[in-house]
């Protein structure tokens, strides 16, 4: 399969990356050098969005946008968009591109500037084309800002041991996608409707969940995984399913609140 300009790029320059967790090139004044610019077939930007399901009401943020194709197919989806780049000449073309595009009231922007710094905490989807080290210096932030649900929809590159909840191929170029989890790991008071007890004490990497369900004389191995807000877990041979809420999480016959 032949690689694209920027999938070469990123296997040529993995091996040169250090050991420390912090890139070389991470006090770069110009982020753009980090990655080139080769855009994303129209026909691939739509398989994107609908693997992200991208529609009206959705906040697309595109970071790193190019000439703003991707930005611009979310608005024309009735989302809104915003599209940051920090080469001022992408963003030249990213607007050109808008007002020929018949967009016509249209809530899409582009701006320049360093995706390091873009706020993206009410973005309900975030669309990536850049490269591995990339991915990875960002996905603290995805997983810490983004609300729990929100999406991520990458071309070509994952974001190392965090699993895609999906990944398609179209024409040998790949697409992934993930979705940010709540946070449920930590110690649980679980009561069932029946008001028996127990203690539920979650380990949480990404989106796998995994514990001990504790009471009644006996303990249990759990395991389980969540979808943006949704859990479900087994805890032995029973299973569970429901929604996290923060300080408590909640499904059919069952309820749990943060153990102080």
């Amino acid at each position: 399969m032949e690689l694209t300009r920027r999938e070469a790029l990123a296997a040529a320059f993995v091996p040169l990356l250090p050991a420390a967790p912090t890139p070389s090139y991470a006090a770069a004044a110009e982020p753009d050098y980090d990655v080139p610019y080769v855009p994303t077939p129209p026909e691939l930007v739509e398989a994107m969005l609908d693997l992200a399901g991208v529609a009206r009401g959705d906040y697309l943020i595109d970071l790193g946008c190019g000439d703003g194709r991707i930005a611009i197919a979310a608005a024309r989806r009735g989302a809104r968009a915003l599209g940051v780049d920090i080469d001022p000449s992408r963003i030249e073309a990213a607007n050109l591109a808008l007002s020929l595009a018949n967009l016509e009231g249209a809530n899409v922007r582009f701006r320049r500037q360093d995706l390091f710094a873009t706020p993206i905490r009410e973005a309900s989807v975030i669309a990536l084309y850049l490269l591995p080290a990339i991915n990875l210096r960002l996905r603290p932030r995805l997983l810490t800002e983004l609300r729990p649900g929100a999406r991520i929809v990458s071309h070509a590159f994952d974001m190392g041991e965090w699993r895609p909840e999906a990944e398609e191929r179209h024409d040998g170029r790949r697409i992934l996608l993930w979705r940010v989890p709540a946070v449920a790991g930590g110690r649980w008071a679980l009561r069932e409707a029946d008001g028996t007890a127990w203690a539920l004490d979650l380990d949480q990497r990404f989106q796998d969940v995994t514990g001990t369900m504790s009471g009644q004389g006996r303990v249990v191995e759990v395991e389980g995984t969540l979808t943006g807000t949704a859990l479900a877990f087994t805890a032995g041979d029973r299973r569970f399913e429901g929604v996290v809420g923060g300080a408590s999480m909640e499904g059919e016959g069952w309820r749990a609140t943060r153990a102080q």
